[in-house]
């Protein structure tokens, strides 16, 4: 489901509002066949969030797209855990608190960075509050103009790199194979097929969260951003990836990518990775 504006986030009376944030776009409980295309921030932005094949319960991932007055944008994809509903709930407690820290903060005064830390930080109490092993992973990233900011906890990973494929920004999972890829000790490749791959040890949901924040970064006019699930990193590598996401427009870019993860799932081909799950990507240029 694709909700547009803020119909569902009343506000305290006398509550600074952002009126930019009516233009925000929230993707929950989403079963999508093609990318929805949103301009923003001067830049442009495809989002694809669809349910794993053959699964029956909803899509337990969200995303959203939400301007911060003129120039700014926040950009977010959260993958729940928790299963059957718990997933779904956590994932859109996440971006839902998300989008109302930053339509309360107002821009003319505020920090952006400040309204999406409180953003996660309640999140993180509403998710406590829904029990019975809810959470959710996270994946932030601000934009102004030519610069960006990530903050993420969790899996769910986030991009940055040039048209001819440098990379400039990964994130490290938050997993015990995440931090052996990042000490050089596990090869990406075979993490990807590791049987810890799928432990997590730090979620949105936990007395004991932890905010990852990564220094700003400038981006150039053709580089691309990239937030996605870890249902399109555990179905094509990296090099793929970002082969697929930095050539022509970002609808088709990420449509590339989901059809390419949507095959892997269906159809599993040895020596290929396969993992049948929820996928969600927004690709930003």
């Amino acid at each position: 489901m694709v909700q547009q504006g803020d119909q569902d986030s009343p506000l305290a009376a006398g509550a600074a509002v952002d009126k930019s944030i009516a233009r925000a776009k929230l993707y929950t409980a989403s079963d999508m066949d093609a990318p929805d295309a949103v301009v923003v921030a001067g830049r442009r932005v495809a989002v694809v969030s669809q349910r794993s094949p053959g699964k029956e319960t909803a899509n337990e991932d969200s995303a959203a797209v939400i301007p911060w007055g003129n120039e700014s944008a926040v950009l977010v994809v959260a993958d729940g855990l928790g299963g059957q509903a718990l997933g779904e709930q956590a994932s859109a407690l996440a971006v839902r608190r998300i989008r109302l820290s930053l339509q309360q903060a107002d821009p003319s005064f505020a920090m952006l960075r400040s309204a999406i830390l409180n953003g996660i930080e309640a999140a993180n109490r509403d998710v406590l509050d829904l029990g019975r092993g809810a959470a959710t992973t996270l994946a932030v990233v601000e934009v102004t103009g030519s610069t960006i900011r990530p903050y993420h906890v969790g899996d769910s990973g986030i991009l940055a790199f040039g048209q001819r494929g440098k990379m400039k920004l990964q994130t490290t999972a938050h997993s015990p194979v995440g931090y052996g890829v990042e000490a050089g000790l596990i090869d990406e490749t075979d993490a990807m097929h590791h049987e810890d791959r799928h432990v997590v040890s730090n979620v949105v949901g936990t007395p004991d969260l932890r905010i990852e924040i990564g220094p700003e970064r400038k981006l150039a006019a053709r580089d691309t951003l990239l937030l996605a699930s870890d249902g399109l990193f555990d179905n094509l590598h990296l090099p793929e990836i970002v082969e697929l996401a930095r050539k022509g427009p970002v609808h088709k870019a990420c449509e590339a990518l989901r059809s390419t993860a949507r095959s892997r799932m269906e159809t599993p081909v040895d020596g290929q990775p396969s993992k049948a799950d929820d996928l969600t990507i927004v690709v930003c240029r």
